[in-house]
């Protein structure tokens, strides 16, 4: 005789979808349309959706999928917590799946994802599945790391450190064996340190290139939490991406790239024109927290990878100048690349603050480093190999391998790839 429903011991799906939703309307039909319409099995799939007190409609509209689908979505609604993070590991507390993908509920999948990623994660024994991520309505998306299928990747070999979102295939033993979640005291970026400590804890790492598994949306609001976020919460961000780092990473070029990850892009970006706006004790905080990340994560070990303008912001946000780092600024804004300064053979970045007493500044930091005929060029410090410029790192871990490919047969790339990175691409 079949066991009477009520005591049949559920089925294990292949993958849990989890998806935290707050104000995400009209967005969200097409998250979940996307989620309906997956070619895995029925019964493989599940989807976990906390509604985090929606105010738009979005928490109706789950129960109705919920209804349509029976057995295929679980609803929870709560108060809003102010953030993604809770929400996101209420729905993890959840899941049953081998495999769990976090899904932004203002983003969908392509059809094949979810078997596509399940069947390379199982043939390969991955731990951590990146999915090919496309960018919708001007969404920019990394991509270098999705040039072809990786079996494995590290930190050290690939553009893993660009690829830091939560938007990944990981088995939920990993995640519930080193006890992961996301840190809910940060209202942004909180994704970022959960997925580097999944990431330096897995056994494989994989990539997943050879389909557009995930497409991330731009809302026309600019809506999106990380638009939202203001600058001291993205300093906190970025900071315990820095801590999973220093506590996980291994020396040297591992560690390395994560460091460059926050200190050649994320930081310098927040002490750019936007800082001019904020008031000024948010300047001095902000030059605070910047100072405290700089000598606590060691940045200084990437600085021969950043340009002499945002090394010496860095530098100025150190010495807590906001009114220096303000001049600075608006230097950049007004005239671009300063006149070089030769000095005993060697050649500087002719910046106002350049030997400034009242700033102490050293001469080192202004060095420009020198192209192959030995003339000075505005970028990394003196000596620095070209590959590792920030220019040929953005460039990576920016444009598609294929397009790449087609740039350099271009007869203006010669020029481009002298003058920035040596040539080599």
């Amino acid at each position: 005789m079949p066991e009477p429903e009520a005591r049949r011991p559920m089925a294990v799906p292949d993958v849990t979808v989890v998806v935290a939703v707050y104000n995400t309307m009209p967005y969200l039909t097409a998250c979940l349309d996307s989620l309906v319409g997956q070619s895995l099995a029925p019964g493989r799939l599940e989807v976990v959706a906390v509604d985090d007190g929606s105010t738009d409609g979005g928490g109706e509209l789950l129960d109705e999928y919920a209804a349509r689908h029976p057995g295929l979505f679980t609803v929870v609604h709560q108060p809003n917590s102010g953030g993604p993070a809770a929400p996101t590991n209420r729905a993890l507390e959840l899941a049953r799946g081998r495999y769990v993908l976090f899904l932004g509920a203002d983003d969908w999948l392509g059809e094949e994802a979810l078997e596509r990623l399940v069947a390379a994660a199982d043939a390969w024994g991955s731990d951590v599945v990146v999915p090919k991520q496309v960018g919708v309505n001007g969404r920019l998306v990394p991509q270098g790391i999705f040039h072809a299928d990786a079996e494995s990747v590290g930190f050290a070999d690939s553009a893993l450190a660009w690829a830091l979102a939560d938007t990944k295939l990981f088995r939920l033993d990993l995640l519930r064996r080193h006890g992961l979640r996301r840190d809910e005291r940060l209202k942004v970026f909180s994704d970022q340190p959960f997925t580097l400590e999944a990431c330096l804890r897995a056994a494989r790492v994989s990539v997943l290139a050879s389909y557009d598994c995930y497409f991330l949306v731009l809302r026309e609001d600019r809506g999106n939490v990380t638009e939202r976020a203001g600058v001291l919460d993205r300093l906190r961000g970025i900071a315990a991406l820095q801590q999973v780092a220093a506590e996980l990473a291994g020396s040297g070029e591992e560690l390395d790239a994560i460091r460059a990850r926050s200190f050649t892009w994320d930081v310098p970006r927040l002490l750019q024109e936007g800082f001019l706006l904020l008031a000024e004790d948010v300047q001095e905080r902000v030059c605070v927290e910047v100072a405290l990340m700089v000598e606590r994560f060691g940045a200084r070990e990437v600085y021969r990878r950043l340009p002499v303008a945002e090394r010496v912001r860095l530098e100025l946000a150190c010495a807590v100048r906001p009114d220096a780092l303000r001049d600075q600024i608006r230097y950049e804004a007004a005239h671009g690349d300063p006149p070089a300064v030769v000095d005993g053979g060697r050649r500087y970045a002719g910046f106002p603050a350049f030997r400034d007493a009242r700033l102490g500044l050293p001469d080192e930091l202004f060095l420009l480093p020198r192209d192959a005929a030995g003339a000075a060029v505005e970028g990394a410090a003196e000596g620095a190999a070209p590959p590792l410029g920030l220019a040929r790192q953005l460039w990576r871990g920016l444009v598609p391998e294929q397009l790449r490919r087609r740039l350099r047969r271009h007869p203006a790339w010669r020029l481009l790839a002298d003058s920035v990175n040596g040539g080599r691409g």
